[in-house]
């Protein structure tokens, strides 16, 4: 059986160590954890106020005071470089402090404008209205976030297009059109005319030769007056009794059209 190899506790620069050194230093300030960050100093300021169940209205500057400075002193500790405005804060208090420590005669002390602390609990206020409202806003479904669109692609599909069936009193009716132009061209002479049927049917075939659709109406001659148009209707009529030619409508009502079977 093959031998079970030991594997080693760390690489460190290439070696591996296989136990840990007896001579191990951990710092005790490489186990800091900070939880929270703050994004300025009124949101630290408000941090400190929340944490102590403070009304903003009646600060305690003192601790407050005390409290922030021993947050910029860690941060200093930490070799952290801190934003101007941090240090700013921290001579606002500093200043609200000192003009709270002096005297303060009794007229004073009714006016709420002289309050030294008027000017920062405003900004307090604001700024927690305004934090609020960001944190309701971030609460709302976002997309992307919370709420993520779907996005369907619909198949390609083209639903064929059946033809109606030619009903025969709409024959009917176009061949009655049809007439009506014929007698526009009737002619008063009598002469015996030899028009045959079964000739028509073999015009027609030739006619539909090669072509899709012809539009019924343009089989018919009306210069031949009412018999020639009767033949072509009654050699149409025979075409289709024998199945060599097709009526068609693209839709109800609309115009025929006439195609010989298998074109």
């Amino acid at each position: 059986m093959a031998e079970q190899t030991e594997i080693p506790f760390a690489v460190i620069d290439g070696q591996a160590m296989m136990q840990i050194p007896i001579d191990l230093y951990i710092p005790p300030d490489a186990l800091e954890v900070f939880l929270d960050a703050f994004e300025g100093p009124l949101d630290l300021l408000l941090y400190l106020i929340r944490k102590q169940n403070l009304d903003i209205l009646n600060v305690n500057v003192f601790e407050i005071t005390s409290q922030y400075m021993e947050y910029i002193d860690l941060m200093h500790g930490m070799h952290l470089e801190l934003a101007a405005e941090y240090l700013v804060m921290a001579a606002m208090l500093a200043e609200i402090k000192s003009r709270m420590l002096l005297p303060r005669s009794k007229e004073e002390e009714l006016d709420d404008e002289g309050d030294p602390r008027a000017e920062l609990i405003r900004r307090l206020q604001e700024y927690e209205q305004f934090k609020g409202a960001a944190e309701n806003i971030a609460a709302l479904p976002r997309v992307g976030r919370d709420v993520f669109l779907s996005d369907e692609m619909r198949p390609d599909y083209e639903r064929p297009k059946l033809h109606p069936e030619v009903d025969l009193r709409e024959i009917l009716l176009a061949f009655k059109d049809v007439m009506s132009r014929a007698e526009m061209f009737g002619e008063h002479e009598v002469q015996r005319e030899t028009l045959s049927t079964r000739q028509r049917m073999a015009d027609i075939l030739s006619t539909l030769q090669g072509k899709a659709f012809v539009p019924f109406i343009t089989l018919f001659n009306a210069q031949e007056g009412r018999l020639g148009v009767i033949v072509t209707f009654l050699a149409i009529m025979e075409l289709a009794k024998e199945s060599l030619i097709d009526l068609v409508q693209s839709e109800l009502f609309a115009p025929i059209h006439v195609k010989a079977k298998g074109e």
